[in-house]
Parts: C-alpha cells; structure tokens; sequence
C-alpha cells in the first residue's frame, strides 16, 4: 500500500502489537508474562526514535556498539531507560562499557569477564552480565564454547561487581523460525546442565534469546527477555 498507510504505523503501534504477541505467546506456553522483558534494539536508529518508544513506554533498549550506546546514553540521559549492550565487547572496551551499559549480554571468556569485573570494581558499581554461548561453533560468530563454561562460571562465583545472571544466544540464521526451536531447546538445556553441575541458580536466571523474526518461537521455549529491532522501529 502506499506511503500514508505506512506513516500510519508508528513506533508506538509497532511496539503495541510486538507486545501482543508477545502476550500470545506467554499464553500459549501457559507462562507469566511479567517473567518475559522486551528489549528494543534501537541501534543505527536515532534518539528521537527512542524517544517515541519510550514515550510508548518501552524502558529496555539495546545497542550494539560501545561508542554508539555511550553517545545515546548520554543524549538521553533524562530518560529512565537500562541499556543493554548486546554485540561482541572487546575486553579494551570493558571500562567505557562498564560506565553507561546496565546489562551486557555478550561476555564470552574468562578473560574479557575478568577485566570487566576489574573495570566495574574500579568504577565503584555493580554491572550485570549474561554469557553468550556458541551452541552452533560458527566461526563468524562470538561466544564461548560449550566446553568452555565450567570454568567461566566458575570465576564468575569469584565476582563481586559483575554479576552474571544468565546465558545469551544468537542462532544460526534461519528463514523459517521454527528452525530456531532447536538451538532455544539446546540453551535451555545447557542452563539446566549448568544447574545440576552445581552452578547457583542466581546466575542461571535470565535466557536473551529470540529476535524479530523468532521472539514468539524463543518465548514458547523459555526465554526471559527477547531482542527486537525491526518489528519495532522499522526496516534498517
């Protein structure tokens, strides 16, 4: 259809309708939906962009870039938003992660959460983490190893500023969502091998997984808070 039907949908309807699906989804898999979070991926999008989504009262964005979620954290720095920094960190960037990112969700060996540790120990605060798997072993992506986890959730009890809460997962692309069920299945399951192996569960809570294209098909698998960029602000 033509240009002033697309102007019709504005952010706020976007996101309106990406929560009731959401919503739907929780139903069908008889969970609670308050145990679910949206985050907004607002990167390469503007600050009056999220501005109109926090007018429609979404409080979690996400970015993927250090520099880029610094520059909005600071442009928007009147608004009640937490930040998600949810792209690769390199460890040289940990300190300027620490000072704006409440949660960062791609922490992938004991090195990079050792200097992030040290980084928020530094800065008097405390961040949040969420450990970013690599069920698939994809070379073009980051994550740590299955066989790597132990041992990083073994430092991440000696921690005291960062605080690790969680696992994280970017698939494999697929077109089909339902392709995505599987690999949602095998990170659950590497949580609840964690869990039996001893790991505590206050670090085992969240799963961030499921994006655009397979939110609903994460939620009906178990994840506790969901990446949405282009159902919400648009095409990039």
């Amino acid at each position: 259809m033509s240009g002033p039907h697309l102007s019709m949908q504005t952010i706020g309807s976007r996101l309106a309708e990406v929560r009731d699906r959401i919503a739907a989804a929780a139903l069908r898999a008889r969970r609670d939906l308050a145990s679910i979070r949206l985050i907004a991926v607002s990167k390469t999008f503007s600050i009056d962009e999220i501005r109109q989504a926090y007018d429609a009262g979404q409080r979690d964005f996400g970015e993927n870039r250090v520099q880029e979620l610094q520059e909005k954290a600071g442009t928007a720095s009147d608004l009640d938003i937490q930040w998600h920094l949810i792209g690769h960190l390199q460890s040289n960037k940990a300190k300027k992660a620490v000072a704006d990112a409440n949660l960062i969700h791609s922490i992938d060996s004991v090195a990079l959460l050792q200097r992030v540790e040290a980084a928020a120990d530094a800065a008097g605060k405390t961040v949040r983490l969420l450990v970013q798997t690599d069920l698939a072993a994809e070379t073009t992506k980051h994550g740590a190893p299955t066989d790597q986890l132990a041992e990083l959730f073994a430092a991440a009890q000696r921690c005291r500023a960062a605080r690790v809460i969680g696992l994280m997962l970017l698939p494999p692309l697929a077109d089909n969502p339902e392709q995505a069920r599987d690999w949602f299945r095998q990170l659950r399951s590497q949580r609840d091998r964690l869990l039996e192996q001893g790991v505590p569960s206050s670090l085992l809570a969240e799963l961030s997984m499921g994006m655009s294209h397979d939110f609903e098909v994460a939620i009906e698998e178990g994840a506790t808070m969901v990446r949405v960029g282009s159902a919400i602000f648009g095409r990039r």
